[in-house]
């Protein structure tokens, strides 16, 4: 396919072209930040005529899309004002799936996020391990706008039944060089608690991208994309004992494994993750 990924500059966006481009596909990166060259056009999300020309064709670079991959975001909270995170965030990505909603582009994959599972869980989750079964619970204006990403793929793809949009909910993004941190955070079991002990690394983000494009069909979906396994040395069992001693669990936790289900990640889209932190310790 001839793929478009807004934000495939960034750090989860790198891994995802590369995994895309060694899948066979040509892939177009969308984004402020990059090399002059074939395969990169500069565009601000925020400005709606950019963001449909070019979808629509550059030049020479590219003609049409099969398939859109939105990434491209302030991509946490706490780093800009809140009202400059809403306005970026909530403005592109309309712009990106209304533009794509015109041209007529049916395949549609995007970021959304772990933080609208009620991250940092000062309120504690309902259940363990977490699944994608109950209400969003944004807690901060970021995760509010991942809330209402996810809202209005609803809408559109009501407006539109050919549509397919897949909101992966992915976990905190990790390269193999971030993993050298890991072991210490066994000293504080709350230092990670405000994602459950969760992660994902790049390459297996990727992997649920391409899953994605491959099988979603119509309608739209929303899956949590982690790691099989926590941050954590220390069993989850002494964890939730230690933070969550009053949260209901489920089903059976396992030594280590996640605590962020990708139980449904699995079943639908095939989603297999490949890479653990433990393999670089």
């Amino acid at each position: 396919m001839r793929i478009a990924v807004t934000g495939g500059s960034g750090k989860l966006g790198r891994t995802v072209v590369a995994r895309l481009r060694g899948d066979g596909h040509e892939v177009v990166n969308l984004d402020q930040a990059g090399e002059r060259g074939a395969g990169f056009v500069r565009v601000d999300l925020s400005d709606y005529g950019q963001v449909i020309d070019a979808l629509a064709g550059v030049n020479d670079r590219h003609d049409g899309i099969d398939a859109l991959v939105h990434l491209g975001a302030i991509p946490a909270p706490g780093i800009m004002s809140d009202i400059a995170t809403f306005h970026n965030n909530m403005n592109g990505t309309f712009h990106v799936f209304w533009a794509a909603h015109r041209l007529g582009i049916q395949k549609i994959v995007y970021a959304s996020s772990e933080t609208v599972l009620g991250l940092p869980f000062d309120v504690p989750p309902p259940y363990l391990p977490i699944d994608e079964e109950y209400a969003a619970r944004p807690e901060s204006v970021y995760s509010l706008v991942k809330h209402l990403e996810e809202q209005l793929a609803i809408e559109l793809v009501r407006w539109d039944p050919e549509l397919s949009i897949t909101a992966l909910r992915f976990s905190n993004v990790m390269d193999p060089e971030d993993y050298a941190e890991f072991p210490s955070f066994d000293a504080d079991a709350r230092a990670r608690k405000w994602n459950a002990w969760g992660y994902i690394d790049g390459r297996d983000g990727a992997q649920a991208v391409a899953r994605a494009l491959e099988v979603a069909g119509p309608g739209f979906d929303r899956f949590i994309i982690a790691a099989a396994d926590t941050v954590m040395s220390r069993p989850n069992a002494e964890l939730v004992a230690e933070v969550f001693p009053d949260v209901p669990v489920v089903r059976d936790l396992g030594v280590n494994d996640t605590l962020l289900s990708i139980d449904k990640a699995r079943k639908v889209l095939g989603f297999d993750p490949q890479h653990s932190w433990r393999d670089h310790a």
